[in-house]
Order: C-alpha cells, then structure tokens, then sequence
C-alpha cells in the first residue's frame, strides 16, 4: 500500500486528491493547522474512525511555517508521496498579508523540501505551482514561457518553483512543478471570483440577494475543473523522470463570460445584479492567463474534458442545490449602530 502526506488537504484541492489517492488503494495522511474550530468540511464524507483497523485516512497537525514538526512528521509517516498544496492562495489578499505569503507561500515549500531531505526518506514530491507566476507574459503560456508575476502570491509562487528545481538538481530529488492553471468546482473557497459568482446567483435567484460586487470583468483566464486537475497531480509523480507540467484546458474565458454564463444559466439578466467595487481591483493586473497543456498530453496523456462554460453551469447547479437544502426563511435581524439592516437565513 503507497502512503502520501497531502498538505492543504482541507482545501479544494487537496480533498479532491485524497478521494482520488484513497481510490487508487493509498493510505493518505493530510496537514491541518491547528483551530478551534473544525474546518475539514470538504473531507468529511471521506473521514473514518482513526481506531478502525480499515482506516486509511489520517489527520496530522502542523504547519509550513514550522520546520521541526514537518521533520518530526515525516520521520512518523515516512511517506512514498508528498504533495505540497498549502498556501495562502487568495491573489488579491496576498497584497494585504504580503509577509505572510512570502512566508507560507515560498518559504514553506523549502521548509517542507528541507524536512525531506533531512529526515533522510526517499520520496516523490509535488510542488503545486500556479499560471499566476506567469503575470504580465503574454499567452498561451507554456513551461517554456518567462514568468512575470504581477503579485505577492505570484512572487512567492515563483520562488517555490524554482526551490524545487533546485532540490531536484542538486540533491538528486523527485521532485516536479504542476504549473495548474485556474481550476474550480462547487468546492471552491466562497471569497474566490467563480464561486462568489456562483454563489450569488444562487441566492439572487432565491430572492436572498439583489446584487454582486466585482471588481475586473475583462480578466481573460483558462478555467478547467478541479477533479481533472487532481487527476494530473498524480500523474506527474508515476512518471518515470521528475519533470515540471503545465495544466491547462487551453481555452481563453473571460469574468464576464463566467458572469454572463452564470446568470444565463439561472435565467437572470446578469446587467440588473451585477455592480462595480474598485476595492475588488488588485494594484497590479494580470490581463490574459491561457495555457498551453501539450507537453502533458504527450508525456502523461493527460487532457481536460470540463471546459469552461460547463464548468459554470456545475458549479451554479450546485450552489442552486446547497441553497435549496439550507433553506431560506428569513430571520429579521435589528440593525446595528451604523449598519443597514440585514436579514440571516436560517439552516
């Protein structure tokens, strides 16, 4: 039985992969920081009880932040796999937490690549690499193409790539870049640009909403779907060389034509909902991300089949059956000192 370490398991992509992992016969062991709340919503159908003997999936506390632990850890589960998907990952807060992200971000694939070095096991190691690294170069993008990040969180992508380059070419590590091009699903984090959308059509739908704030409709990105994407990952790390990959549907989609998509969808007019907030700007665009997916086709037979239209009919078919099942009756709320009043749904 394989055994891998997943960290940002509790994220999109990571509970994508796990399921994935956990299917192909893996024992699978996921990083979690730390909270007093529980946020492993996105595994908990995949969950069983630690003390059953079948058990096959693992929960371990820690953080890229934290160099030991991550030694300690791997001593412990002495995985034949790691993928490293943490980070803070959201571009636009990246301008406001840039420490941070350099931090978790950049250091913590080297603090996480050192730990497998120094706790002396052999392993195969993804880096979860990103087409915001790419920035203002123009499109298609490829493993070739020069990369220009426009941000903190592209910055820092930058260095974790070219860390594990690195660890591959002077320690001899398996080692490889995914170069993962925008890839959403109906578990996408709320505060990103697609579910957000999402999500608000759902509700504007449902009468809970009136309107949805954006900031760049013009931004032109490559969108796929998660679960493919997570296929690829894996892919990367059963090949025979450790090489670097971009994933990427190849199909250039705008914010407004997810936006349009989206509202079409649910048979809304989208101009009657859809309003501008410049605080949504972020300091330095990036205009065009479109990937060039042909090295992965060739070497990993891998492709993308959910494009980007039937990607936004999914995701807001689920938000539209998320919300049915919450319920929406209202609770009328007082208004607070300076704040309009609002209403809360009741689950």
């Amino acid at each position: 039985m394989k055994r891998a370490l997943i960290t940002g398991i509790t994220g999109q992509d990571g509970s994508y992969l796990a399921e994935l992992l956990l299917s192909k016969g893996y024992e699978v062991h996921g990083l979690t920081r730390r909270a007093s709340t529980f946020n492993t919503r996105r595994i908990d159908h995949l969950y069983q009880d630690p003390h059953d003997p079948d058990a096959r999936l693992f929960l371990h506390y820690g953080d890229l932040s934290d160099g030991a632990r991550l030694i300690t850890l791997l001593h412990k589960i002495a995985p034949d796999e790691v993928y490293n998907l943490a980070a803070q990952s959201h571009v636009r807060v990246s301008f406001d937490e840039p420490e941070h992200t350099g931090d978790t971000t950049g250091i913590g694939a080297m603090r996480l690549l050192e730990a497998v070095r120094m706790a002396g096991i052999h392993c195969r190691f993804y880096q979860a690499s990103s087409s915001e690294m790419f920035g203002a170069t123009p499109p298609p993008q490829n493993e070739l193409t020069p990369f220009y990040p426009r941000s903190p969180y592209g910055a820092a992508k930058v260095y974790a790539y070219w860390v594990t380059r690195n660890y591959r070419e002077a320690y001899g590590s398996f080692a490889v870049n995914g170069i993962l091009f925008n890839h959403e699903s109906p578990r996408r984090g709320e505060t990103f640009v697609t579910r957000k959308i999402t999500r608000s059509v759902a509700r504007i739908k449902a009468g809970v909403e009136d309107h949805l704030f954006l900031g760049n409709l013009d931004a032109v990105r490559d969108w796929g779907y998660a679960p493919e994407y997570a296929e690829g990952m894996w892919r990367m790390l059963q090949a025979d060389e450790p090489d670097d990959y971009v994933l990427a549907t190849g199909v250039e989609f705008s914010v407004r034509d997810f936006v349009v998509t989206a509202f079409e969808h649910a048979g809304l007019d989208w101009e009657r909902h859809v309003r501008f907030d410049e605080r949504y700007l972020r300091p330095t665009e990036v205009d065009a991300l479109v990937g060039d997916p042909t090295k992965a086709r060739e070497k990993l037979g891998w492709k993308a089949d959910v494009h980007a239209q039937d990607l936004v009919r999914l995701m807001v078919d689920a938000d539209i059956e998320e919300l049915a099942h919450a319920g929406t009756s209202w609770i009328d709320q007082p208004p607070l000192e300076g704040w309009p009043q609002v209403g809360r749904i009741r689950s």
